[in-house]
């Protein structure tokens, strides 16, 4: 007899069936390990830390961190302040804006919660339609607003993060006092092809193809979700997040002298995938946008301040963030570079990058 909701992740490959209920006991994981790790983290925050699930309308639950000054709880100045909202990045979870969220909840209340489907936040099932899915994450942020009854927020994300507050903004303009974009994924429109040959008259217009091996390769990996291989190196999936990620280790071994970050990935991303199935929706091969957002972020209102910040050492083409505030004209666009920083950047230059998000925060009230 097959129990079609038992799925349960072979190689990458979902299969559907009763008779795999040992598969998941040899990945060394479980949402108790996650939240221990995470624990284990969440230590290190000097301010007050609230911390619970919200619940959904349709019973999915966020995992949600509000962190909010131990001095200043007495006086309604903090409470007056418009609070900041951190929405992390692909295969991320709260635990990653460990060297942020005390500096930053100085002067106003900061929230953090899990993205539907990473974490310890509920994971649902997402449609395979890269639209639906953006909308059902969307969907997702604006019911756990409504939850908590913020009315206006300073909303920053990083990467993913980023490209998902950015769709909210754009649907929910009322609800956001400024946008602040961290090394946002998603934005630039996937390169044409070049063209070979003179493309005079008569001649033959040939496209540069990549190697055949190399699309072999791309079309077997097509059929995983990115993160697979986590979860089919079963008990050896926590030494390849140490082998693959050791940057981890290192943004944050004045913190902890021991693997707690690795292992805290590696527990965010060794469950069951259902966010990365949804951000694999939304992504075409290597990591591009099906849907990009230069497209769309005309759409932002003309009033809507947006502060885009750029690692110098990142991946992610800092000249997009030119591109955005050349569609946006005369509108408030501010694009910044964090030097000596990569990808995660909140981690990689922590005082800098809590230096300008407070000024721009400060901008706000």
């Amino acid at each position: 007899h097959l129990n079609a909701n038992a799925n349960f992740q072979i190689h990458g490959v979902q299969q559907t069936s009763g008779n795999w209920s040992w598969w998941p006991s040899w990945r060394p994981t479980s949402m108790s390990l996650l939240k221990s790790a995470e624990a284990k983290i969440l230590a290190c925050l000097q301010n007050d830390v609230w911390s619970r699930f919200v619940t959904l309308p349709n019973q999915n639950r966020i995992w949600t961190l509000k962190v909010t000054n131990k001095s200043v709880r007495k006086h309604k100045d903090q409470a007056a302040q418009t609070p900041l909202v951190m929405v992390h990045g692909f295969g991320g979870g709260v635990g990653l804006w460990i060297r942020n969220l005390d500096a930053l909840s100085c002067s106003r209340t900061v929230y953090a919660f899990d993205l539907l489907g990473f974490g310890r936040s509920s994971r649902p099932s997402f449609p395979s339609d890269a639209s639906l899915a953006e909308e059902q994450f969307i969907t997702s942020i604006e019911q756990w607003r409504q939850s908590l009854g913020l009315e206006r927020m300073i909303l920053l994300g990083h990467s993913l993060g980023g490209y998902l507050a950015t769709s909210y903004t754009i649907q929910y303009p009322e609800r956001v006092s400024h946008l602040i974009l961290v090394d946002a994924w998603g934005f630039p429109e996937r390169p044409q092809p070049q063209l070979q040959g003179s493309g005079g008259q008569g001649s033959e217009v040939k496209r540069v193809s990549p190697p055949r091996w190399v699309k072999a390769l791309v079309s077997l990996f097509s059929f995983f979700n990115p993160l697979a291989i986590i979860r089919a190196a079963g008990p050896w999936g926590p030494g390849l997040v140490n082998r693959f990620r050791p940057d981890f280790k290192r943004k944050f071994e004045d913190l902890f002298d021991d693997d707690t970050m690795t292992q805290y990935i590696y527990h965010c991303n060794a469950q069951n995938p259902s966010g990365e199935v949804g951000f694999k929706a939304m992504s075409e091969s290597l990591g591009w946008a099906k849907r990009p957002m230069v497209q769309r972020v005309h759409l932002l209102p003309p009033s809507m301040p947006v502060s885009m910040l750029y690692g110098a050492l990142s991946w992610v083409e800092s000249s997009t963030g030119n591109t955005v505030a050349q569609i946006r004209g005369k509108s408030p666009t501010s694009v910044m570079l964090i030097e000596e920083a990569s990808h995660h950047v909140y981690a990689d230059q922590p005082e800098e990058f809590n230096r300008v998000v407070e000024s721009i925060c400060n901008t706000v009230d």
